[in-house]
């Protein structure tokens, strides 16, 4: 089944300032993260308000870190030669990569102002930290952006704004294993609770976010102009650092118990 698809990126118009669905999706994901990380703070009786501290932390971390990492690996002959274009956001362009950097160097700052240990803070921001991803992807395909490659099955896609022909949906595939990663880490934390091994939830974040993002590389249009014709995408090359990561924190969350069994 195909479906053909064309959608206004403008959710409203104030004055002469558009308001965008991704930039609506990007900062409501964050607003509803903040949420769950409330609940788990009081699940575990950690003040309430230091969520709503972390949510700036996090989102400007994200912005810069994704900007940066955009610039420098996917466009960088032209942001090199441009310097003051890196600052122009709103034209788009942000990698998930930097975004994760961004977010662990804010929630650095902030678990030295807040006085919360960093290891800990970073395994609770994993489970809201994925259902963002999930956000960014659905408003990545509402935009007809980061699109799949033609197929010629009878399911695809037909992205208006950019051509005629059936592509895969690649932002909804990664926002499907998004939101199973979400509801894995969510279990993991529903079981153990304040218990959770530490690392185990970063851990699993790290490697299913990114095993997931190496996979529909391969059905998705090149994202950089030099990558074109290579055997491994940009996005997988930034990706398998993360991933190797993960399953490094994953055995290393897990080895206690295996040891005292």
């Amino acid at each position: 089944m195909l479906i053909h698809w064309q959608f206004d990126p403008i959710a409203l118009q104030v004055g002469p300032v558009p308001l965008r669905w991704y930039g609506l999706l990007f900062v409501g994901g964050f607003f509803i993260g903040q949420r769950i990380l409330a609940r788990i703070f009081r699940r575990e009786d950690v003040p309430e308000q230091h969520a709503d501290a972390l949510l700036m932390y996090a989102l400007i971390g994200a912005v810069v870190g994704a900007r940066i990492v955009h610039c420098l690996f996917y466009e960088p002959d032209y942001y090199l030669s441009n310097p003051l274009a890196i600052l122009r956001i709103w034209e788009g362009g942000l990698a998930s990569h930097g975004g994760v950097i961004g977010v662990v160097v804010g929630m650095w700052m902030a678990s030295r102002r807040l006085k919360l240990p960093f290891a800990w803070l970073l395994d609770r921001m994993a489970i809201p930290s994925a259902l963002v991803a999930v956000f960014i992807r659905v408003a990545n395909f509402l935009n007809s952006e980061i699109v799949g490659n033609p197929t010629g099955g009878q399911w695809g896609v037909v992205f208006e704004a950019v051509d005629a022909l059936p592509r895969h949906p690649a932002q909804l595939y990664e926002a499907f294993g998004y939101l199973l990663t979400f509801f894995v880490l969510r279990a993991i934390y529903k079981r153990h609770g304040a218990e959770t091994p530490r690392g185990l939830l970063l851990g699993w974040m790290l490697a299913l976010v990114f095993g997931v993002r190496i996979l529909v590389e391969f059905v998705k249009t090149p994202q950089a102009a030099y990558e074109a014709g290579q055997l491994i995408s940009v996005g997988q090359w930034l990706s398998v650092p993360f991933l190797i990561l993960g399953i490094v924190l994953i055995a290393r969350a897990r080895r206690p118990a295996t040891l005292g069994a």
